[in-house]
C-alpha cells in the first residue's frame, strides 16, 4: 500500500479508509423509531385526510405530549409521509384580481367579529343554509344557525348576534365597541339588524362589493368548513347533517390547527392567552 500511495501521490492513510470504509446502505433515509411514528401519522390522515403535513405534525405532537413523547419536527412527519405516499396534491390554481393591502386579522380578541354564510348540499337534493360569527383574532366560532328549506334571515341574524354577545361577555351589550365585520347580504343589510348591532354596542362594517377577500377571514373559515368536514363526511340528508354540523363546529374550535395560530386550535390558543 505504501508503494501505491507514494506512486498516486496521496496518504496511505487515505487509501487504508478507502478499502476499510464501510459502504453506506442505498435507499431513503430513517429513523429507527419511524416506524412507530408512521402508525400514528397514519391514523391521523385516516381520521383527517384532507389535512397537510404541518396540521398532522400539530396533531402527532398533541398526541406525544399526552404520553410523555417528545416532540417532532414537521420536516420528520413531511419525510415521513413523502416516503409513503400521503401527501396532498400541490394547489396549481392561479387567480388574478385586485391587490387586497387590507388586514382583517387583528391584534386581541373581541376588537373585530366577522360573519358571513354558506350552503351545504346534500345527497337527496336538501340544502342547508349555514350563518356563523368568528373572532378575527382567536378565529373561534362564537355562534351559529343553521336552517333547511329556506334562506338566511335578518332574525336569524340577530339571535345568532345576541347570542355571541352573550357568549363572550355574559351581558346583553358588549364592554366595549366592536367591530361587525360582513358582506352586503340583505340579512346583514337591513335596518333592523343595523340597528339591533347598534344596542348590543357592535359597529356594523360592510365589505365592498364584490370583494370578499376583505372578509377573508370568513371566507377562509368556509373554505375549511367545506373541505375538513361536509366533503368528506356522507350526507344523505338534512336530518343526518344536520346532526353532525355541531359536532363539527365543536372540533373545529377545539382540535383544528391553525398556522395564524402556531399550529393551535382557537381555544388551545385562547386558553394560553389567558394563562
Amino acid at each position: 500500500m505504501k508503494a501505491v500511495a507514494e506512486t498516486l501521490g496521496v496518504a496511505r492513510s487515505h487509501l487504508h479508509d478507502k478499502v476499510h470504509r464501510l459502504v453506506k446502505p442505498r435507499g431513503p433515509y430513517r429513523k429507527p423509531d419511524d416506524d412507530g411514528l408512521l402508525e400514528l401519522v397514519r391514523r391521523l390522515i385516516d381520521e383527517r385526510p384532507t389535512y397537510g403535513y404541518r396540521r398532522i405534525t400539530a396533531l402527532t405532537n398533541r398526541e406525544r405530549a399526552k404520553t410523555g413523547e417528545p416532540a417532532v419536527n414537521h420536516k420528520r412527519v413531511f419525510r415521513i409521509m413523502r416516503q409513503n405516499s400521503m401527501l396532498l396534491a400541490r394547489h396549481t390554481g392561479r387567480r388574478t384580481g385586485r391587490v387586497h393591502d387590507g388586514k382583517v386579522i387583528v391584534m386581541r380578541s373581541n376588537l373585530r367579529w366577522c360573519s358571513d354564510g354558506f350552503e351545504v348540499g346534500c345527497w337527496n337534493g336538501d340544502i342547508i343554509r349555514v350563518a356563523f360569527i368568528i373572532d378575527a383574532h382567536d378565529r373561534e366560532i362564537i355562534a351559529w344557525h343553521a336552517v333547511v328549506g329556506s334562506g338566511i334571515s335578518g332574525s336569524m341574524i340577530r339571535d345568532m348576534m345576541l347570542e355571541a354577545v352573550e357568549s363572550r361577555f355574559g351581558a346583553l351589550q358588549s364592554p366595549a365597541p366592536l367591530e361587525w365585520l360582513t358582506d352586503n347580504g340583505s340579512a346583514y343589510t337591513a335596518k333592523e339588524t343595523r340597528d339591533f348591532a347598534t344596542a348590543l354596542n357592535l359597529i356594523a362594517c360592510f365589505t365592498p362589493v364584490q370583494s370578499p377577500e376583505s372578509n377573508g377571514i370568513s371566507e377562509s373559515f368556509v373554505k375549511t368548513f367545506k373541505r375538513d368536514y361536509a366533503r368528506v363526511n356522507p350526507l344523505p340528508d338534512a336530518v343526518t347533517a344536520l346532526g353532525k354540523i355541531a359536532g363539527w363546529f365543536e372540533d373545529y374550535n377545539e382540535n383544528h390547527p391553525h398556522s395564524g395560530l402556531r399550529m393551535r386550535s382557537p381555544r388551545e390558543f385562547i386558553r394560553a392567552q389567558t394563562q
